[in-house]
């Protein structure tokens, strides 16, 4: 099933070995484009997809651009490790960028006309009858125009803030007094707060839907803003600006004040991207340009700008019409918490293992639920990255601190475009009596773990939860993540010293079971690699098998590389960034790359090193990317019974099987689709048989 990769012109020395980040993860956002290019994808699925791209690429432009412009204004013009200098780097990113919209685009256009054969129009305002035309000008005149305000730039006014990833339009004007021939310009920000798209009425009984995009609907309007001009064009923008957060942690009397600061700051950030409708007026494009001082990075959009509202009102106003969608997931509770009501019994006689969305992630929450009122819970621990903006797991913590139950929660308020939330959620945590700690200066908190302390007879029982995913319910439908309950003791003292790390002044832990970051979690991931490479030399078995989202430290790759040149079988699941080049003669030889991009966001991080016939098998927080193995908290867990580890064995080589949705990596750092050899496997729609994956548990005591 894997394919045939050809090694022809790829060198296996210096920079020549590695794929550029940057330019690794355009070919990850192409591969998301391409599932809004597949014609079997029921049609809203697609536009998901397309939504996706866009939102996806606002995070790329507002963080890893703006990072590149940063390097360039600071002097910086050394190579990094895979050869290129920011600038070259970014003259590159751009082009691909604009490659990738403009294919984008005409996705969305074939996607339009395919959801009018399906009765759903997003006509121009001059495409409607009389009566509709009639309809929307009374909901702009009553609802929209008192919320527009027209900003004139001139002399006396300077050029108004431009929010960050806002729409706007750009109005240029001529005087109607014949003697006043100067160009006169201004902007109108697109109310963000009424939707993009307004519901056009249509006959009753129909069965059409009609949609007029809120920025078509002021551009007919326009006059109404400007008494004695006249608009001679008006045209869409959107800016997008640096978004990454600069912390002088070290300084900052209070974190959660200093981020608060820094978040109003952000909407000062430099410009980074200017969007501009395509067909601009020049006059509207050379203000535009010269304000925002955009050079290349200016990209020009055939159609409306911004595609995420086909994922945030789309799917609301279209309602029904359920071969639009993927079938509804049905998700199950997990089997060994079906049929009892004490979770701690459960866990007391045996580990168990979650795979979301397949299992719903009520079965944690339930859990949480109930350690919060049991009487005999002395102490409830627990880490919080990314938390949905109602979920129940604050209220339950709430309330246990509330009834005298020892809580410590470690709340990562620098979890990138999250922090308001998170900054909420720890307030109304510490106002319930919750101990809240904002982690270590200069690393995220990004490890998925609750501890539970439960008095039991004469002695005290840690019951722990580690996760691949955040403890959201939201993204727990939406992300492929594995989660383990276990009252093993060794685990259990390792829980207890990695909050107390976190929370305290604790020295580094001799761990038993957890591999940590920063510590030594590099250090220990080499050596796991380099341990296969010796067993591959001895004859024994050796074969690695790892799951991850990215793939981007260049110590972690030489190893695997070294692995690979002793013989050891490497296949390695990323879904997006991979510097790691396969496929190499004499380097990389006995290495695969494939990145599986389907309904579900692939999360997991999962790794097994078959170890000379005695698999070790991890779940783990951790990407193998440098952020998260030397600034970040994370944490890999073994996971020790056998069935357990056959569990997880299993998931992975589901994924080895996919030849519908895997990609696989070449050496020139493209992607080609897998083989369609035999019958399909679809991973993650064969995963929601959860007989294909999970080994049914025996009973046993620990």
């Amino acid at each position: 099933m894997e394919n045939k990769q050809k090694t022809e012109g790829v060198k296996s020395n210096d920079c020549y070995k590695y794929v550029n980040r940057d330019l690794s993860w355009i070919e990850f956002n192409r591969r998301v484009l391409e599932e809004a290019q597949d014609p079997t994808a029921p049609l809203l699925e697609r536009a998901k997809f397309l939504s996706i791209v866009s939102s996806n690429l606002d995070e790329f432009m507002s963080v890893r651009v703006a990072g590149i412009l940063d390097q360039m204004k600071a002097g910086y013009h050394k190579k990094d490790f895979t050869g290129y200098t920011p600038s070259g780097l970014l003259k590159r990113l751009l082009k691909r960028a604009n490659r990738m919209v403009a294919d984008q685009y005409k996705a969305f256009r074939d996607l339009t006309r395919q959801l009018a054969r399906e009765g759903i129009f997003f006509p121009s305002y001059d495409e409607l009858n009389s009566t509709q035309q009639k309809e929307m000008d009374t909901y702009f005149h009553e609802i929209v125009f008192p919320v527009l305000t027209p900003m004139a730039v001139d002399q006396s006014r300077p050029f108004p803030l431009v929010h960050t990833q806002s729409n706007y339009l750009a109005v240029v004007l001529e005087s109607c007094v014949p003697t006043d021939l100067r160009t006169y310009f201004a902007i109108v920000r697109v109310p963000h707060n009424l939707g993009r798209l307004v519901r056009v009425p249509v006959r009753t009984n129909s069965k059409k839907l009609e949609f007029i995009r809120m920025e078509e609907l002021i551009k007919h309007h326009i006059e109404s803003l400007f008494s004695g001009y006249k608009p001679i064009a008006v045209n869409g923008f959107r800016l997008t600006r640096n978004a990454d957060l600069t912390l002088n942690e070290e300084g900052a009397e209070d974190l959660l004040e200093e981020i608060e600061k820094e978040l109003k700051q952000r909407r000062w950030g430099a410009p980074v991207r200017l969007e501009v409708e395509k067909g601009i007026h020049p006059y509207a494009l050379e203000l535009l340009r010269d304000e925002f001082e955009i050079g290349e990075g200016c990209f020009e959009i055939d159609g409306p700008i911004d595609l995420t509202y086909l994922i945030k009102q789309l799917p609301q106003l279209v309602g029904g019409r359920a071969h639009l969608y993927y079938p509804v997931l049905e998700q199950v509770y997990a089997e060994e918490f079906e049929h009892t009501d004490d979770f701690f019994e459960v866990i007391r006689e045996r580990d168990v293992l979650l795979y979301h969305p397949y299992e719903c992630f009520d079965t944690v929450a339930d859990f949480i639920l109930q350690a919060s009122d049991d009487p005999y819970v002395l102490a409830i621990k627990m880490t919080l990255y990314r938390v949905s903006g109602n979920s129940p797991l604050i209220g339950a913590l709430a309330r246990a601190a509330e009834s005298g139950k020892q809580v410590t929660v470690v709340v990562e308020l620098k979890a990138r475009f999250d922090e308001e939330r998170n900054i909420a959620w720890a307030r109304k945590l510490e106002k319930a009596g919750c101990h809240v700690v904002y982690g270590l200066v200069g690393l995220k908190t990004h490890a998925k773990i609750t501890l539970v302390v439960r008095q039991e007879q004469e002695s005290l029982r840690r019951y722990v939860h580690v996760g691949t995913g955040n403890y959201n319910d939201n993204t727990a439908k939406l992300y492929t993540d594995v989660g383990l309950f276990t009252s093993h003791q060794v685990i259990g003292e390792d829980a207890s010293a990695l909050f107390n790390e976190m929370t305290g002044y604790s020295s580094p832990h001799d761990w038993q079971a957890f591999i940590v970051a920063p510590a030594d979690m590099k250090t220990r991931l080499i050596e796991l690699i380099e341990r296969e490479g010796r067993h591959a030399r001895a004859g024994k078995p050796a074969r690695i098998v790892a799951k991850m989202n990215s793939l981007s430290n260049q110590e972690v790759v030489d190893a695997l590389y070294e692995a690979s040149q002793a013989g050891v079988k490497i296949d390695l699941i990323v879904r997006g960034v991979c510097v790691l080049r396969p496929g190499v003669a004499d380097l990389s030889e006995n290495i695969t790359v494939r990145s599986i991009v389907d309904r579900f966001l692939e999360h997991s991080r999962l790794y097994w090193f078959e170890n000379g016939g005695s698999p070790d098998v991890y779940l783990s927080s951790a990407d193998w990317m440098t952020r998260n193995l030397t600034r970040r908290i994370e944490l890999m867990c073994p996971v020790r019974d056998e069935e357990l580890q056959q569990s997880v064995i299993h998931l992975l080589e589901l994924c080895l099987q996919d030849n519908v949705k895997a990609r696989f990596l070449q050496p020139g750092g493209n992607y080609i689709r897998a083989a369609e050899n035999g019958p399909k496997v679809r991973s993650q729609f064969d995963a929601m048989n959860i007989n294909r994956w999970k080994v049914r548990k025996r009973e046993y005591t620990r």
